[in-house]
C-alpha cells in the first residue's frame, strides 16, 4: 500500500473531539486498507457533524428524514474509483460521522468514544470499499467480522 491521505473536518459544535481522535481516524482508515490489501494511493474525507447536519444530509441524499450515526458516500463501484488528477490517488469517498450519535452510542454500549469513532470509521471504510449489509445475511456477517478484526488490530476489540 502506498500513500493514504485522510482529510478530516470538524463542522460541529456539539462535542469537543478528544485529543488523538484525528490520529485514530487516520489509523482506522489505514488499518482497513491494509486489512483489505488495497493497492495504490488513496484519499478519504471524514467530516464530523452534529445530528441536525447529518439528518439534513441523510434527507437530501437518501430521502430519509432522520439522523443517524454515520453515512458513507463511495466514489467508486466494483473496485473502480475516481482518480485525483493532481495526485493520481484513488478517491474512495466521504465519511460523515455524527458526534452526538457517537458519544451517545459509546455510553449506551459501555465503551470509549475512541472505540466508537474507530468503529464508525472502519464500518464506513468497508462501505467505501464496496461492502454492504443492507440485505443482512452473509454479507452482513462478513462485514461485521472484518470490522471486529480490524478494531482488534487497532487494540480496540470488544472485551467480553
Amino acid at each position: 500500500m502506498k500513500n493514504i491521505k485522510v482529510n478530516i473536518y470538524d463542522k460541529q459544535k456539539a462535542h469537543k473531539l478528544p485529543t488523538g481522535i484525528r490520529l485514530l481516524v487516520r489509523r482506522a482508515c489505514n488499518a482497513t486498507l491494509i486489512y483489505e490489501k488495497f493497492e495504490g494511493c488513496a484519499e478519504i474525507d471524514v467530516t464530523f457533524v452534529d445530528d441536525a447536519q447529518i439528518r439534513e444530509i441523510n434527507k437530501f441524499h437518501r430521502n430519509i428524514d432522520a439522523s443517524t450515526d454515520v453515512l458513507s458516500f463511495p466514489l467508486g463501484e466494483n473496485g473502480v474509483y475516481d482518480i485525483n488528477p493532481e495526485t493520481q490517488a484513488y478517491q474512495l469517498g466521504d465519511i460523515i460521522i455524527s458526534t452526538e450519535h457517537a458519544f451517545s452510542q459509546a455510553e449506551l454500549y459501555g465503551h470509549s468514544i475512541q472505540r466508537e469513532i474507530a468503529f464508525l470509521t472502519v464500518h464506513s471504510m468497508l462501505h467505501l470499499l464496496g461492502y454492504d449489509h443492507e440485505n443482512h445475511g452473509i454479507d452482513e456477517a462478513v462485514m461485521f467480522e472484518k470490522q471486529e478484526e480490524i478494531l482488534a488490530e487497532l487494540g480496540l476489540a470488544i472485551v467480553k
